[in-house]
C-alpha cells in the first residue's frame, strides 16, 4: 500500500502548497506547462494547476473558468483511479487494467476539449 499512500501523501503537499503559492502571480514558482509554453498549444490539463488553487481557496467559479473538464470529469476519474489502486494494493493484488470502456471515453474527451479549447479560443 506504499504506492497509493505515498501518492496521496504527495498530492497533499501539493495541495498544501497551492494553499500558499498562486500560481496566477507572474514569476510564480510553479512552472507554466511546457508545451504550452513551447506551442501555444493547452494541453487537455491546462489550468489544472490554477483550478485546484481556485478550489482549494473556495472559488468554484474560477476554478471551472480555467479547466471546466477537469473539474467535472478529470478529478472525479483521478479519485476513482487512485480508490482502484488503493484497494488492489490492499488486498495485495496488481490493479487492474482500465476497461476499455472507460479508457476510450476518457481518450476521446481529451483530445475533443483539446480541440475545443485551442480552436474557440
Amino acid at each position: 500500500m506504499r504506492g497509493p499512500l505515498a501518492m496521496a501523501a504527495g498530492a497533499g503537499a501539493a495541495c498544501a502548497l497551492l494553499l500558499v503559492v498562486d500560481p496566477n502571480q507572474p514569476g510564480s514558482l510553479l512552472p507554466p506547462c511546457p508545451l504550452y509554453a513551447l506551442t501555444g498549444i493547452q494541453c487537455p490539463a491546462c489550468g489544472s494547476t490554477r483550478m485546484v488553487h481556485a478550489l482549494l481557496h473556495g472559488d468554484l467559479a474560477a476554478a471551472w473558468h480555467f479547466n471546466a473538464v477537469m473539474l467535472v470529469a478529470g478529478l472525479p476519474l483521478l479519485a476513482w483511479l487512485w480508490w482502484r489502486w488503493f484497494r488492489a494494493s490492499r488486498a495485495g493484488l496488481p490493479t487492474p487494467p482500465l476497461p476499455r470502456r472507460v479508457g476510450a471515453p476518457v481518450v476521446a474527451l481529451a483530445v475533443a476539449w483539446t480541440l475545443a479549447r485551442n480552436l474557440v479560443a
